[in-house]
Parts: C-alpha cells; structure tokens; sequence
C-alpha cells in the first residue's frame, strides 16, 4: 500500500467514526427529544384528566345544587299547593254547614262586626232570603243581651258571592264575607296551620 492509499484509508476510517459519533449523537439527541415529547404528552394528558375530573366533579357538583334547588321548589310548590287545599276545605266546611249553625255562625260575624249596633246587613242574594231576617233578629237579640244597641237592618242590597256578610255603616263596611275571613286567617296563621300539616 502506498502513501496516498493509507491516507485514504484513514480519512475513511476517521470519516466512519465521524458518521457513527454522528449518528450516534443524532439517535441520542432524537430519543431525548422524543422521550421529552413523550413525558410532555404525558404531562398534558395527566393535566388534561386532572382537569377534566376537576371539571366533572364541578359539574356534578353544580347540577347536585340545581337538583337540590328545584326538588325544593317542587317540595314547596307542593307544600303550598297543599295548604292551599286546607284553606279551601274549611272555606267549602263553612259553606255546608247545617242550617242552624250556618245561621248562628252569621249571626256571631254581624254581632263581632258591629260597632254601633245600627248597622244593615248584606247578604249574598241567596242567604238574603234565606237567612237574612233570621239573622237580624237574632243578632239583634244577642247585641241587646251584650247591653248594646240592637238596631241592625236587612240591607235591600244583596252582593254576589258565597257565605258570610258586610257589615255596613254609612260608607264603611267590615267584610266579613267567608272569603275575606279565610283570607285573614290564612295570614295570621298560615305557619302554624303548616306545621300541623308538614312537622
């Protein structure tokens, strides 16, 4: 072998272990990008489950309190609803009571209504005819027993709607109609009639 032969030979040589370092350095520059790659995807994936879980457990969460929230509307709904009902029974109770003690309970309502004890009395058309007269008197009797005026008078005025009476005197009139109590009872103890009814 000549001179320029080995000369080849080694800058072959030399060039292979320049390509192998070269490749080498190039195959461990490629997995440490690609197991960065690999530890950054598996980083966002982690991120993105944790998220993702985070956001579920929000979400659960969040329609948790809306269902909450609605099945006390619905609860409350139905609790009114319900009392409602109970307010309307006793309104129907009063309406058929026998006709003695619807009578005596008309009388009571102008007796408790009246300030001056010459007032006139107004019924429904019904009960005008029915009870009017009856009521009058008795009230009237019951007023003189209490040491009051009993003067009251069956109003030629009869008013549409069902049970009870107005009171009037002059311009001013006490509704004392089954409704309007109702009404007020219904005020003043709505909470304890919902006790008995929810506790």
């Amino acid at each position: 072998m000549n001179g320029i032969e080995k000369i080849t030979e080694r800058i072959a040589a030399q060039n292979d272990t320049d390509i192998k370092a070269l490749m080498n350095r190039a195959e461990a520059q490629a997995k440490a990008v690609y197991e960065g790659y690999v530890a950054a995807a598996d980083d966002d994936y982690k991120a993105t489950v944790k998220k993702g879980e985070k956001d579920a457990r929000e979400r659960v969460e969040r329609l948790g309190s809306v269902a909450q929230l609605e099945a006390r509307k619905l609860q409350l709904a139905a609790k009114q609803e319900m009392l409602e009902k109970a307010f309307e029974l006793a309104y129907q109770k009063l309406l058929s009571l026998p006709e003695d003690r619807y009578a005596e309970l008309l009388t009571r309502l102008a007796v408790g209504a009246s300030t001056t004890g010459s007032e006139a009395l107004i019924f429904s058309q019904t009960d005008r005819s029915r009870y009017g007269k009856r009521v009058v008197i008795a009230a009237n009797e019951q007023l003189g027993k209490e040491g009051r005026t009993g003067n009251l008078t069956l109003s030629e005025e009869s008013r549409d709607f069902q049970g009870g009476l107005y009171v009037q005197d002059g311009n001013v009139e006490t509704n004392c109609t089954f409704r309007a109590l109702i009404r007020l009872q219904r005020q003043n103890t709505a909470k304890d009639v919902a006790a008995v009814l929810f506790d």
